[in-house]
C-alpha cells in the first residue's frame, strides 16, 4: 500500500494574487512512513523545534524584530528567544494602542505563524529547509506527482473545469498510473490513499470528486488501486503533510522565481517511466522551456 500525501500552494483564484496554482502528492510505501517520519523528527530535534510544524514559506521569511537584535545570531538560542519575544510583545502593544484592528490582526497572525521558529537565525531556517529537501530526495522509494497550473494559461471555459479540480484529476490520475504500473507482473495488487490537509471547503469538494472518480472514472483512468476518498488531517499534527507543502512550495517558487535549489532537490523524486517524467506537469503556454516540460520530452 502506498500512501500520497497531498498539499497545495498559490491561490487557484483567477487571477488571484499568484501566477500559479500547485497541487502535489508525494508517495511513499506505507511501510516506510515510520522511518521517514522518524526522519522528519531528527532533523526539527537538531534544530531545537520539537513537534511543531515545519511550513517552509513562514520559516524562510525575514523576522524583522531579528535583525533589531544586537549580536543576534551569537546569542544562545533561549536568549535569542528572550529578545525577539520582547519585541514583538512591544509590537502588538503598539498596535493595539494605534485602534486599527485590522493591521493588529495581522501582525499577531505573523507571530503566531513563526513564533516556534524565532530562535533560529534566517540561514539557520534556510539550512533546515534544505536538509528537509534532500531527506525527501533521498527516500529512494518516493514519488512525487504534481500539476502545476500556470493561470494566465487556463481558460475554463475551454477545459470545463475549474483550477483546483483539473489538478486534483491530474495528481489522482497519475498516482492510479503509477500503481498500476508497479503491479503490472507482480503478485501484489499494489493499492494508494490520499491523505490532504484538511480544509472544510476543500475535503467537501474533493471528496465528492473521488466519488464521481470510483463511479465513473477520471478523464484518463478508471481507478483499480487508488481506495477510499482522501483522508483529511491536520498538518500540524502530521509532518508528511509538511513534506507535501515543501514540495509545492519548491514547485511554484521555481517556476514563478526561477529558484532552483529545493526544486531541483524534489524534482528529483518525481515519477519517471523510461528517463521521461510522468508524474509532474507544468499546464502552461507550449513555448515554455522550464525543467518539468523538457523532462516530459523523452
Amino acid at each position: 500500500m502506498y500512501l500520497c500525501y497531498v498539499d497545495e500552494s498559490g491561490t487557484p483564484d483567477v487571477p488571484g494574487n499568484t501566477s500559479h496554482y500547485v497541487l502535489a502528492g508525494l508517495a511513499i510505501p506505507a511501510d516506510m512512513w515510520k522511518q521517514c517520519d522518524h526522519d522528519l523528527q531528527g532533523i526539527r530535534s537538531r534544530y531545537g523545534l520539537g513537534d511543531s510544524e515545519l511550513h517552509v514559506a513562514w520559516l524562510l521569511r525575514a523576522y524583522l524584530e531579528q535583525d533589531r537584535v544586537p549580536q543576534f545570531a551569537a546569542m544562545s538560542p533561549d536568549r535569542r528567544r528572550t529578545e525577539v519575544t520582547k519585541l514583538r510583545n512591544a509590537e502588538l502593544l503598539r498596535q493595539q494602542r494605534a485602534a486599527n484592528p485590522r493591521a493588529y490582526r495581522q501582525v499577531k497572525n505573523n507571530y503566531q505563524k513563526t513564533t516556534a521558529y524565532i530562535h533560529l537565525t534566517r540561514e539557520e531556517r534556510a539550512a533546515l529547509v534544505v536538509e528537509v529537501a534532500d531527506t525527501i530526495r533521498s527516500w529512494a522509494s518516493s514519488r512525487l506527482f504534481a500539476e502545476c497550473v500556470d493561470k494566465l494559461h487556463f481558460d475554463p471555459a475551454r477545459t470545463g473545469t475549474t483550477v483546483e479540480d483539473q489538478a486534483f484529476e491530474q495528481v489522482v490520475s497519475r498516482f492510479e498510473a503509477y500503481l498500476a504500473s508497479i503491479s503490472a507482473g507482480s503478485d501484489y495488487n499494489q493499492v494508494g490513499l490520499l491523505i490532504h490537509d484538511n480544509n472544510q471547503t476543500v475535503a467537501r469538494r474533493q471528496t465528492g470528486l473521488m466519488k464521481r472518480f470510483h463511479d465513473r472514472g477520471t478523464q484518463w483512468r478508471t481507478l483499480h488501486h487508488v481506495v477510499e476518498t482522501p483522508l483529511f488531517v491536520d498538518s500540524e499534527l502530521t509532518g508528511m503533510v509538511q513534506v507535501a507543502d515543501l514540495c509545492c512550495y519548491a514547485l511554484r517558487r521555481y517556476l514563478e522565481n526561477g529558484e532552483t535549489g529545493l526544486f531541483e532537490r524534489v524534482f528529483s523524486r518525481a515519477d519517471r517511466k523510461q528517463g521521461t517524467v510522468v508524474g509532474v506537469r507544468h499546464f502552461t503556454h507550449p513555448s515554455c522551456a522550464c525543467e518539468i516540460r523538457r523532462g516530459h520530452r523523452p
